[in-house]
């Protein structure tokens, strides 16, 4: 195959853990959407968002899930307020919890975990390990073209050409986030570069899910990362309590939220994000008001439609402004 530009864009693959390694029961996410039964038992390790993702789905399945985390809560890129909500759900669930817990081994379909001190054999069917993704950089002749690499990752510019003439590379396999809509943006800016045409691929965020239950959508900077950033941030949430879209789906005692992050000294938008059912649909919203240099006066002067999940975005931003209407 000939070809004047070449646009790489291999993706990611799951990261194993080297003593309990891929094979036979022990899946990764692409094996489990491909399971042709369910097992009765699932185990994974790993409680980040795909691990959370799957393993609820699961668990609405009818199988006995058993998560086992390393660190001391679930979904650790997130802050405990917006996971309080996902861990709420998984509990009233059924879903089995091991936090500060490190998976040992697996035989005989049980998995081997040390926690405090003892040691668990949890009995499963099938072992799922999320403990991250890679760039898929080998097996496919990358080592041969002799691209610049930054890290684990494909080097590109900000027109996403790499080191190499006529060679481009997108998606995961450039680096974080690895998100689909990240890489289909950056395909867009790849092929019209090689059009002919002026792009660069510059977001100002790129808002990101977590499709839990309840769902987490997270745009721009958490309220932490702002004060780390030096924004001096003000920050103001509106709980779905208090949401008539909200109540009407008997999502409203959820512990649902949406949460805005603004500097106080001139109310620029850096930060959105939300817990709650559905709320993955905020997620346009949350990232065009970052992108587009919104302030809390913006959002709050913005009429949002009566009765939709939006309207918290609203009550949020006016409580942020320090003049709440319905709470």
């Amino acid at each position: 195959i000939k070809a004047e530009t070449v646009i790489l864009a291999a993706g990611s693959i799951a990261t194993a853990l080297p003593h309990i390694p891929y094979g036979g029961d022990v899946i990764s996410s692409t094996e489990a959407l491909a399971l042709q039964e369910l097992p009765k038992r699932l185990a994974v390790i790993g409680a980040g968002y795909i691990g959370l993702e799957l393993g609820s789905a699961f668990r609405k399945f009818g199988c006995e899930v058993t998560v086992v985390e390393a660190q001391d809560r679930i979904l650790p890129l997130y802050d405990e307020a917006l996971t309080k909500p996902v861990k709420a759900w998984l509990e009233k669930a059924g879903v089995t919890l091991h936090l500060s817990a490190k998976a040992t081994g697996w035989a005989k379909r049980q998995l081997t975990v040390e926690k405090d001190g003892e040691t668990l054999r949890i009995a499963a069917d099938k072992l799922l390990v999320t403990v991250g993704r890679r760039p898929n950089t080998e097996g496919w002749g990358l080592e041969e073209m002799g691209v610049d690499m930054a890290g684990p990752f494909v080097k590109v510019d900000d027109r996403m050409q790499t080191s190499m003439s006529g060679v481009y590379a997108i998606g995961d396999l450039v680096g974080e986030p690895m998100l689909e809509h990240k890489a289909v943006a950056q395909a867009h800016v790849a092929v019209e570069v090689i059009a002919g045409q002026n792009r660069h691929f510059d977001p100002a965020t790129i808002a990101a899910v977590c499709f839990t239950e309840p769902e987490i959508v997270s745009a721009g900077l958490l309220p932490k990362e702002a004060e780390a950033a030096g924004h001096d941030p003000v920050s103001a949430i509106f709980p779905f309590q208090a949401n008539g879209r909200a109540l009407s789906m008997e999502a409203g005692d959820t512990g649902g939220f949406v949460r805005v992050v603004a500097r106080k000294s001139d109310h620029r938008v850096v930060g959105l994000q939300a817990v709650g059912a559905h709320v993955s649909e905020l997620s346009g919203e949350f990232a065009m008001s970052i992108e587009m240099g919104a302030r809390l006066e913006d959002l709050a002067g913005t009429i949002h439609v009566h009765p939709t999940l939006s309207e918290a975005v609203h009550e949020a931003a006016l409580r942020a402004l320090g003049h709440p209407v319905h709470i």
